[in-house]
């Protein structure tokens, strides 16, 4: 068996959005249309936005500073059934670590003006990537137990509609 490495980050930036309780945000990105945010990059880090601007979406990688202990085995957002942690996008991960896609709608010195907003306001940013068409769309991929959820209930309780906080 491999060792296990401990890896160490640094945040490159603050992610800032409306939301300030994690009960109350979107779980992804598509259930918060048109929702603005913003990502301030620390100013080290400016000459790495050249030419981000001609991308319509992108990539955020971030730490889910306010997620609870990891669990291996949850009851996700849009399921009453218990799934295994990696089948979900759940937060409670043995590595908390976020991904969402937004769309950049300018960018203004270091900080990048977005769109599709579902992240907590103060969130610490580790990685900003270019969302590519060409690399990111699979034809013919199978969503696994998703599929079986309904849009309108998808719509509902991505946006945590109905749902009290001690249902997560």
């Amino acid at each position: 068996m491999p060792e296990r490495e401990a890896f160490r980050f640094q945040a490159i930036g603050v992610i800032r959005s409306p939301y300030s309780d994690p009960a109350q945000t979107p779980i992804q990105p598509v259930f918060a249309p048109g929702v603005a945010g913003r990502v301030e990059l620390f100013p080290e880090y400016s000459d790495a936005l050249k030419d981000l601007d001609g991308f319509s979406y992108v990539h955020l990688i971030y730490v889910l500073h306010l997620a609870c202990t990891a669990k291996l085995r949850v009851k996700p957002f849009l399921h009453d059934v218990e799934h295994g942690i990696f089948a979900t996008r759940s937060p409670t991960r043995p590595n908390p670590i976020g991904m969402s896609i937004v769309r950049l709608v300018r960018i203004e010195d270091t900080v990048l003006h977005v769109e599709d907003m579902d992240i907590v306001d103060g969130t610490p940013l580790l990685d900003i990537k270019p969302y590519a068409p060409r690399f990111d769309v699979r034809d013919g991929a199978r969503s696994g137990w998703m599929d079986e959820v309904a849009d309108a209930t998808a719509r509902q309780r991505g946006r945590r509609a109905g749902r009290s906080p001690n249902q997560f």
